[in-house]
């Protein structure tokens, strides 16, 4: 059993001893994705509040196609339906890129996460105190000026919490990513199942794996609220 378990944790961090798999493409499908989403989602969620209805109609409709269909399908979609578009064959760059599945289960979870990331963000900016943006603007701030130190400011910190939910979902969502063959966690423990049938073993060490990273989010989380949030915590007597 120890020897089965200590086999399985050295294929959770190398395949074939060249390149990583299991727990650091995890790692990094879930560190890219959530980047990208993140610095896409800032200036989508201030679209998305806009009352110019040029500017928010395209986000909103975004934001509802991608929260509106599984990841599962818009995984496929990117990796195997835009490939198989001539124009995208016949493009050099387009076609080295949608060739990998590594870089289109990345561009399908970072317009995922993106989408709710930036609905979350927009309920934040929505719920400023309009005391805020009175002040803000009683200093002679420009709107710009106002979004970057007032607005954006105060809503990323209260997004806290539910952006903490999606970063964790995301993780969990990463076990699609087998489809497109990249190396995860999920599909090493599958290949591990296929060659040793030890299914509790491989997929009971998977699971732990998921947990660990999980609750080190939680915890890290949890310590940026207490720093960024702790003004709004209730005082104890």
């Amino acid at each position: 059993m120890i020897e089965i378990l200590t086999q399985f944790g050295r294929a959770f961090l190398y395949w074939d001893g060249q390149r990583l798999s299991g727990l650091a493409v995890t790692l990094w499908l879930l560190v890219a994705s959530v980047g990208i989403g993140f610095v896409m989602a800032v200036p989508l969620a201030v679209a998305r509040v806009s009352k110019k209805r040029w500017l928010s109609t395209p986000v909103r409709l975004y934001t509802y196609v991608f929260r509106g269909t599984p990841l599962y399908v818009q995984l496929l979609l990117i990796y195997s339906g835009l490939y198989s578009l001539e124009f995208v064959r016949s493009h050099a760059v387009l076609d080295a890129f949608f060739r990998s599945g590594f870089h289109c289960a990345i561009l399908a979870f970072a317009l995922n996460t993106c989408a709710y990331t930036t609905e979350i963000f927009a309920g934040a900016i929505r719920a400023t105190s309009h005391g805020e943006v009175e002040a803000a603007r009683a200093y002679g701030m420009s709107w710009l000026t106002m979004y970057r130190r007032i607005v954006l400011p105060s809503a990323l910190r209260r997004a806290l919490p539910l952006y903490s939910n999606e970063v964790i979902l995301m993780l969990h969502a990463t076990t699609v990513a087998f489809t497109a063959t990249v190396p995860d966690v999920l599909k090493v423990a599958r290949d591990a199942n296929s060659a040793t049938y030890a299914s509790f073993e491989a997929f009971g060490l998977a699971a732990l794996i998921y947990c660990t990273v999980s609750f080190a989010l939680v915890a890290a989380f949890r310590r940026a609220e207490r720093r960024w949030l702790g003004y709004l915590a209730v005082p104890r007597h």
